[in-house]
């Protein structure tokens, strides 16, 4: 269930969307503001240029961390989808003992359904994959305004289910932990795999056990929601102008990938019950827009009876531990993402 230092705050989300320390810019952000960086959407090239600079920067900053490549494997395979195929990145600890097999883990990388790819998260997962003997598939799934939806939550599916079918290749076992991830629009896809998983028979036998989100988005920015949640959901209006994530980003992003406005199967706040759905393990940025939707949504799964833990990091904005690593705020959610890890893995040294 949820921690217990946070407990009353997700309890009271309106209150929490009001409480000031939450906007405040963290002490070592403030005077960085300036280098968070703009997305320019209005050409995708460019903005795919962008990205693989911030992926460089990311790589950068990761590189003395990476094992010892000897510590693991790495292979691609390439995956049969509808009318195309995609890439998917396997990495695989090498223990010395061929036959031993590991939990695993799907991961979706962030980029607003509009770029990002493979690279952006790889040295990341590397080191996840060696520190928690992991066996990780990083998926490249097609990208908007080239594949609009519903392609990119299509490619995430049948990727979910081509690991299912793969699991000896790919040295894992399900029933040690078969854990979906991904940070923003990879959260997003994680949610709405995980809900359409839930109900279909293809998973019976073998379950998702967990998620891990990182500053989802769960509802379209124009769609409905019910007037009793109105009053909970003020971070879209506070935070309407950044910095990074913008209100008017968001819709035009939406836009580009043809999001629908009010389907529960892509927006999962929307869902009809939240009953039944994997633990989840959440990271909340106290100067997101989408904040209060996170927010609400473990609400509401607590509700429901999932087991939910959330992190909330006040004073800095979308994405903070990928553009601003050096923060003692990012280090901080770095650890704790190592913990939530732990946690649905059912490690007990995991702190709760």
């Amino acid at each position: 269930m949820l921690h217990d230092d946070i407990r009353s705050a997700v309890f009271d989300s309106r209150e929490l969307a009001l409480k000031s320390h939450l906007s405040i810019p963290d002490p070592e952000f403030l005077p960085l503001i300036a280098q968070v960086p703009t997305i320019p959407l209005e050409d995708v090239k460019v903005l795919r240029d962008s990205q693989r600079k911030w992926n460089a920067q990311r790589r950068e900053s990761l590189k003395d961390r990476l094992p010892a490549e000897s510590a693991y494997r790495v292979e691609d395979h390439k995956i049969a989808v509808e009318d195309g195929e995609i890439t998917v990145r396997c990495l695989t600890p090498t223990t010395g003992d061929a036959e031993e097999r590991f939990p695993l883990l799907i991961w979706f990388h962030a980029g607003a359904f509009i770029f990002g790819d493979l690279d952006m998260d790889d040295y990341y997962l590397r080191i996840m994959c060696v520190e928690h003997h992991l066996s990780i598939v990083n998926v490249d799934y097609r990208l908007a305004p080239e594949h609009v939806h519903p392609i990119p939550w299509e490619d995430a599916y049948t990727a979910t289910k081509w690991v299912v079918r793969n699991g000896s290749l790919l040295s894992a076992s399900f029933e040690k932990g078969f854990i979906l991830g991904g940070g923003s629009a990879g959260a997003s896809l994680t949610v709405t795999v995980a809900c359409r998983a839930r109900d279909d028979l293809f998973f019976r036998e073998t379950p998702i056990t967990g998620q891990v989100l990182q500053s989802p988005s769960l509802l379209h920015p124009d769609g409905p929601v019910e007037e009793k949640y109105r009053s909970e959901l003020l971070s879209m209006e506070q935070h309407k102008d950044g910095p990074l994530l913008t209100r008017d980003l968001i819709i035009a992003m939406a836009g580009m990938t043809k999001l629908p406005i009010s389907d529960p199967r892509y927006t999962v706040l929307l869902q009809p019950s939240h009953t039944g759905m994997p633990p989840i393990y959440m990271q909340v940025a106290g100067m997101d827009l989408l904040r209060d939707e996170e927010l609400l949504y473990a609400k509401l799964l607590d509700q429901a009876g999932v087991a939910t833990r959330v992190d909330v990091y006040p004073g800095v904005p979308h994405f903070f531990h990928y553009f601003l690593p050096q923060l003692t705020i990012s280090v901080k959610a770095d650890k704790d993402l190592n913990n939530g890890i732990r946690w649905l893995l059912g490690l007990t040294d995991a702190k709760a």
